[in-house]
């Protein structure tokens, strides 16, 4: 799953920084999604990898307070950019003649910014309850299935679900593969 994550995200940077036609603010705003999903992954996983084989479980408190700190900045990242892509969209649907005057450059910019200040409660209210349904229940299966849910799962699917579905990401891909091949 994080191979997948990191190939799919690479594959949506590649696609978006190499054709001019996807210089968007849609595609602005995914392009930043992919780089803070790559970030958020890799702030948990390979630590976690190499866990696993090596059956070493400790970390120094300078590394876990390091890794949290990268993941809360990765994760609040991610969330708020889900929130800004939201309300690209909305200004897209609901004001299409305003559009390019609404989300120009420095908009996008602004948004972006913003969304580095922000946090969204839907990721940090199922963060929370992770850690605090662990007082409640002592199922550590069941603590782990959640996490894995909200650390490896949501970066992974993230490529497929806001971007190689898209028709414009398909045509640049084609484009990419015909060049190279």
């Amino acid at each position: 799953m994080y191979l997948l994550a990191l190939c799919g995200n690479l594959l949506i940077i590649l696609t978006v920084s190499s054709d001019s036609h996807l210089h968007t603010p849609m595609y602005f705003f995914l392009f930043n999604l992919s780089i803070v999903d790559i970030g958020f992954i890799s702030t948990t996983v390979p630590t976690l990898i190499v866990d696993i084989q090596t059956h070493f479980h400790v970390i120094s408190f300078v590394g876990c307070l390091t890794q949290m700190s990268l993941f809360i900045i990765f994760a609040s990242m991610d969330d708020i950019l889900l929130a800004v892509m939201a309300y690209d969209r909305f200004v897209a649907i609901c004001h299409p003649l305003y559009y390019q005057a609404i989300m120009n450059p420095s908009r996008c910019g602004l948004l972006l910014l913003g969304s580095y200040l922000s946090i969204v409660c839907l990721f940090y209210g199922t963060g929370i309850g992770v850690y605090f349904s662990s007082f409640l229940s002592h199922s550590p299966l069941n603590n782990a299935v959640a996490s894995v849910m909200y650390t490896v799962v949501t970066p992974m699917l993230n490529p497929f679900l806001y971007s190689l579905r898209n028709k414009d990401i398909k045509t640049s891909l084609r484009k990419i593969l015909n060049r190279t091949l």
